[in-house]
């Protein structure tokens, strides 16, 4: 029986068009953080914007956002001057260098949704829809990258001691006396 996701996390076809996938996404990020973080980017007024789509008849934007916006990201516009274009490029380049690659995709993920609930299509739509995949596909997506080497690197740094520890470690109990 066929099944998509077991071909989309094991398959080498699919490894080659996850790749192709998550560099055209990784371009499209990068790109857009470097010119944030080299042209100058100001949130506050795309913040403020957001909050005003929240109201009249049809509002792009939801009560519940549009309150965090208010209160939470209009007043901290400068971290969000300086955090959003770090994100995008760094988002970009570990999906081109396919380095954390799950990782970058859902929080390239976590961006889309932030940019689509403030009432921005745009391409954040598809953009979320083919990250999916990159995260659904997990591994098999970063294999044609640095997490051919960085993901078992870092695994082996977390069970390396594992073997090396008894399995019956003797404990003394709080009523036991010592000599």
């Amino acid at each position: 029986m066929f099944s998509f996701n077991q071909w989309l996390r094991e398959n080498k076809v699919a490894m080659w068009i996850l790749t192709v996938l998550r560099v055209y996404i990784g371009y499209d990020w990068m790109t857009h953080g470097w010119g944030k973080l080299t042209g100058g980017f100001e949130a506050g007024g795309f913040l403020a914007g957001a909050v005003e789509k929240a109201t009249g008849d049809h509002p792009a934007v939801q009560a519940w956002w549009a309150t965090f916006l208010e209160k939470f990201a209009v007043p901290n516009a400068g971290l969000f001057d300086f955090v959003i274009p770090l994100g995008e490029f760094l988002v970009g380049l570990g999906l081109i260098l396919g380095c954390f690659t799950t990782l970058a995709a859902l929080m390239a993920m976590v961006m889309n949704f932030a940019f689509l609930f403030s009432g921005t299509v745009s391409t954040n739509a598809q953009l979320v829809l083919l990250e999916i995949f990159l995260v659904v596909a997990g591994a098999n997506a970063g294999k044609i990258g640095l997490d051919r080497w960085v993901m078992p690197y870092l695994r082996g740094l977390f069970t390396r001691n594992k073997g090396n520890q008894p399995k019956d470690t003797p404990t003394i109990s709080p009523t036991h006396k010592t000599a």
